[in-house]
């Protein structure tokens, strides 16, 4: 199962990359287990796909939960909070 992680704002420029497709052995995963992949690369991965880095994140244009099924082909979002005044 494939699915397609999208960086936005100050994120994109952290990881070096706007997009890319992180793959899943089976055909069932969730949020955590894409969180935990991602902070398993160590340095500044471990830091932003830690639970409580206040990202925001959204599969298929859906604000999503830790507890958020993934299926093949789902787009995820990963977007820092946004702020205003």
């Amino acid at each position: 199962m494939k699915v397609r992680v999208l960086y936005f704002a100050r994120l994109r420029e952290a990881v070096g990359m706007d997009m890319e497709e992180i793959e899943f052995p089976g055909d069932k995963a969730t949020i955590a287990a894409l969180l935990d992949v991602l902070r398993k690369r160590g340095g500044i991965w471990a830091k932003e796909a830690g639970v409580d880095s206040g990202n925001r994140l959204a599969v298929n244009q859906q604000l999503a939960g830790l507890i958020t099924a993934l299926q093949d082909g789902d787009e995820v979002a990963m977007f820092p909070p946004v702020t205003g005044g």
